[in-house]
């Protein structure tokens, strides 16, 4: 059993030491994470990589919280930060917030910001019907495509055969490729 195992165990537990100690053990690699959804997104908009991570952090943190160790953890991770950049765009699409208008600039950046938040709304409407449908792809994909491991990395941090891995990001890629030409 690895340190950050123990500590998750005992953060569990409510021992408060525990989830001061588990921050710096976690920090650099939920960084990495919100670095690689960061790239994706839009480069005018505004929340930053620390911003990410600590809204993320406290999100994990929260009560009755229980990880099944250092792969559920960090899946657990990329799933906050995936819904922090979708509770985001659907902020910004809001009717309170103008999303029933839309913005014509001349600045090709904010035309370009609008479609990556319109089309992440997507994207997650997909991503959630394929965690209904095929829970085991869809972890590698919203591990491959919005916590940027590679399939190797997700392999591993499921626990299952590279192969195997390989074999459910190229379904549920299939998967995802078909159903947004259905939308088209």
């Amino acid at each position: 059993m690895g340190e950050l195992t123990r500590i998750l165990e005992r953060a569990e537990s409510g021992d408060p030491v525990a989830i001061d100690e588990l921050l710096p053990l976690v920090y650099n690699e939920l960084r990495q994470l919100a670095r690689s959804k960061l790239s994706r997104e839009s480069p005018n908009q505004s929340l930053q990589t620390t911003e990410l991570v600590h809204e993320a952090y406290l999100r994990l943190i929260g009560p009755n919280r229980t990880w099944e160790g250092r792969r559920h953890f960090f899946a657990a991770a990329a799933e906050s930060m995936r819904r922090i950049l979708i509770d985001r765009a659907r902020r910004k699409h809001s009717v309170k917030h103008g999303g029933q208008f839309q913005r014509i600039e001349l600045n090709e950046q904010s035309l370009e910001q609008e479609s990556t938040a319109a089309e992440m709304l997507i994207v997650n409407d997909l991503f959630d019907r394929l965690t209904q449908y095929h829970p085991g792809e869809a972890e590698i994909a919203k591990l491959h495509y919005f916590a940027g491991f590679s399939i190797r990395e997700c392999a591993k941090a499921i626990g299952i055969p590279s192969s195997t891995a390989h074999d459910r990001w190229r379904f549920a890629r299939a998967w995802l490729v078909a159903e947004m030409q259905d939308r088209d």
